[in-house]
């Protein structure tokens, strides 16, 4: 049964395929992915790199954790089933402009060979109850006016539209019970 796990170094090989999906499909720019297939694309085949990569993901909570100019904490969490990386996604843990306009609270991604099985609606579900934890009570989740496929996820977990701007729906959806 898939489910959430914090990163973990036992998915290495699974994850490095599921990154090679994003790059054929030719991944958005503005994806987190894209950022870290930049600086990673060249060296995750190598344990120790994907160690270290790991463990910086799951340094990411902390305030005192260095990160680029800007960002917020987040908490990635992979979704999985056995040692086979579907996808993942990141709760950022408070809004600055950029994340208030179009990125929201939550962004996920589920890899190109796992998608329309129902993993993205399984995924953001599961992601309330950690956006909870972190006492985000309302979170917002964004996707472009033209995926379709997107709003019906960010829907079917309880999103709420409030309204359209830079390209993006944006939608609350409620993290508590």
């Amino acid at each position: 049964m898939p489910h959430l796990i914090a990163p973990d170094v036992r998915i290495h090989r699974s994850f490095l395929d599921a990154m090679q999906e994003f790059v054929e499909e030719g991944a958005d720019e503005r994806s987190l992915l894209v950022h870290e297939m930049e600086e990673y694309a060249d060296t995750w085949h190598r344990p120790e790199v994907f160690a270290r990569y790991v463990a910086g993901l799951n340094a990411e909570p902390l305030e005192e954790t260095p990160r680029v100019a800007g960002w917020v904490p987040m908490t990635t969490v992979w979704y999985v089933e056995g040692d086979t990386f579907l996808g993942r996604l990141s709760v950022r843990h408070r809004l600055n402009r950029f994340l208030a306009e179009v990125g929201g609270h939550i962004g996920y991604a589920v890899r190109p060979s796992a998608r329309r099985r129902g993993h993205a609606t399984a995924m953001l579900r599961g992601s309330l109850p950690v956006a909870h934890r972190l006492g985000i009570e309302s979170a917002l989740v964004t996707c472009d006016t033209t995926n379709i496929a997107s709003r019906r996820v960010i829907e079917a977990a309880g999103g709420v539209l409030e309204d359209q701007r830079a390209g993006k729906l944006r939608f609350w959806i409620r993290t508590g019970v």
